[in-house]
């Protein structure tokens, strides 16, 4: 049944996960900045200029969230572009949003709902393109 990485395009795979790094990159630093530094406790704080870390950490993240997408597509043979939003859909609210919501529930949160508030359509999109992309491009 897993047997699928020589069916996936991995030209959608690098496709699916540059729409990952721009759509975080804009999102996160132009659409929710501010209210991203509330829902951390950081309004009043002047952060350190970001280092490699922050581009390369959550570019390999998206990547094992894409091929992860890819597997299971090609896995469940999902082959009509309304069944692969579809699975995006239920993949983002039920493992991405529900797993941010949990890592969000501890002291080093000081706003859990609004930090799953702002992350939620940003996972949300990506994911639902991600399996666009990836069911489309077989």
């Amino acid at each position: 049944m897993f047997d699928v990485l020589s069916d996936i395009n991995w030209f959608a795979v690098i496709v699916s996960t540059l729409v990952f790094a721009v759509l975080g990159g804009l999102y996160f630093t132009a659409i929710v900045a501010k209210p991203y530094k509330v829902a951390l406790g950081n309004e009043t704080t002047e952060l350190p200029k970001p280092g490699p870390i922050f581009i390369v950490g959550p570019l390999i993240s998206s990547l094992v969230v894409v091929v992860t997408t890819a597997v299971l597509l090609r896995a469940l043979d999902v082959q009509a572009l309304g069944d692969g939003i579809v699975f995006g859909l239920i993949v983002s609210v039920g493992y991405l949003v529900a797993q941010t919501l949990n890592i969000a529930i501890n002291p080093n949160f000081p706003r859990p709902l609004l930090y799953t508030l702002i992350n939620a359509p940003y996972f949300i999109v990506c994911t639902v393109v991600s399996a666009g992309i990836l069911t489309v491009w077989t």
